[in-house]
């Protein structure tokens, strides 16, 4: 499955997409704030592009303007993302590398996942989530119409060992549709 936005192509993680991921994922300002190690090598990438990135619903995040992928978003179902949720919900999650900070992109990819969400796979409501300090990823989800719902603390990070504050957001359909008719 491949979705597109003005900018965007959202499509599945290749093989050969591994140096490209490696040259975003090695930053510690990528992956700490989101909750997993740097990646420690292109065969590392590779793995993980093997691995959790190939989970249904995750997406390359791909310049139209490059072919070139600078960062991942994904939905999760029930019994697969951060917070317990029904089989009609979902959780949008998402990274990008430090160069294409501060651009739009990510809000771009999320608003398309969103559309996948309640236009394709009916969903009633979407969550979404991030680690105490993360503006960015904050930012990203009230430009997107999240609204706060809860805040987890002292939650284990099983990646990377830590414990730390997430707090979390969520839109429902009816949000969305009176979002997008504003």
């Amino acid at each position: 499955m491949q979705l597109e936005t003005k900018r965007l192509i959202l499509r599945p993680w290749r093989d050969e997409d591994a140096e490209e991921l490696y040259r975003y994922a090695k930053d510690p300002q990528v992956g700490l704030p989101a909750g997993w190690p740097p990646h420690t090598s292109v065969e590392n990438s590779l793995e993980i592009i093997r691995g959790v990135l190939s989970e249904p619903e995750t997406y390359a995040v791909v310049l139209k303007e490059t072919g070139l992928p600078v960062g991942s978003a994904g939905i999760m179902r029930a019994g697969h993302g951060n917070v317990p949720m029904s089989d009609t919900e979902a959780e949008i999650g998402y990274w990008i590398g430090v160069p294409y900070w501060g651009q739009g992109l990510i809000p771009e990819a999320v608003e398309e996942l969103l559309r996948r969400c309640f236009e394709e796979m009916n969903c009633t409501g979407v969550w979404c989530a991030s680690f105490e300090g993360n503006t960015k990823s904050k930012r990203v989800q009230e430009k997107c119409g999240f609204r706060y719902h809860h805040t987890e603390k002292d939650k284990l990070i099983e990646l990377t060992g830590e414990v730390r504050t997430e707090d979390y957001t969520y839109q429902t359909k009816e949000q969305w549709e009176s979002r997008r008719k504003a």
